[in-house]
């Protein structure tokens, strides 16, 4: 942990930023489990490569399997204040909230009954995952992939281009429910 006495400037910098402050900087260290920000204008950690941290859910709307898929070493940003580390002395900050939020523009078009055309990404023991929409992705429960129980989930391959039938939308949970059994066509 971090005392105010080690470098009060910066402490007290961090302590005066409000939530949804916009901060710019510089890409300063990409880890498996977040991004250092090199704020501008502020003093440099005393340990950290930058004051600013931006988990993994914070980086994008679209999921990702690598952190440098949504940013890269020395590129600047503009991102949200969210709130003082003081355990860490850092800025947590976002930078998907600078973006609007794709389900949000998902589910405001979108009706329980759509059928739409939906691109296989992932395998997964229990189902597929699919695109619906620009970085937009839902599970198909294997119980709802069609063709029989027992084989319908061997039949789906990644980048097949599936029809399926909106079941449900939760946008609290940012969750689609979604169905190829139910589907009543080929939107082809």
């Amino acid at each position: 942990m971090f005392e105010r006495s080690r470098n009060p400037e910066l402490w007290d910098l961090l302590d005066s930023l409000q939530y949804g402050d916009l901060l710019s900087g510089k890409i300063a260290a990409i880890e498996r489990f977040g991004v250092f920000v090199d704020l501008d204008d502020v003093p440099d950690h005393p340990v950290f490569a930058g004051v600013g941290f931006i988990s993994l859910p914070d980086l994008s709307w679209r999921s990702f399997e690598d952190p440098s898929e949504i940013v890269h070493l020395g590129q600047s940003v503009s991102c949200t204040f969210l709130q003082f580390d003081t355990w860490n002395m850092e800025a947590r900050l976002s930078l998907r909230e600078n973006q609007p939020d794709p389900f949000q523009a998902f589910a405001d078009a979108t009706d329980v009954g759509r059928e739409l055309r939906a691109r296989v990404t992932r395998l997964l023991p229990f189902g597929v995952v699919v695109e619906i929409f620009d970085e937009v992705e839902a599970v198909i429960h294997r119980s709802e992939l069609a063709g029989e129980q027992d084989t319908a989930q061997r039949e789906v391959q990644v980048g097949d281009v599936i029809t399926a039938v909106v079941l449900g939308l939760d946008r609290q949970r940012r969750t689609v429910r979604l169905s190829q059994r139910q589907a009543r066509s080929d939107l082809g």
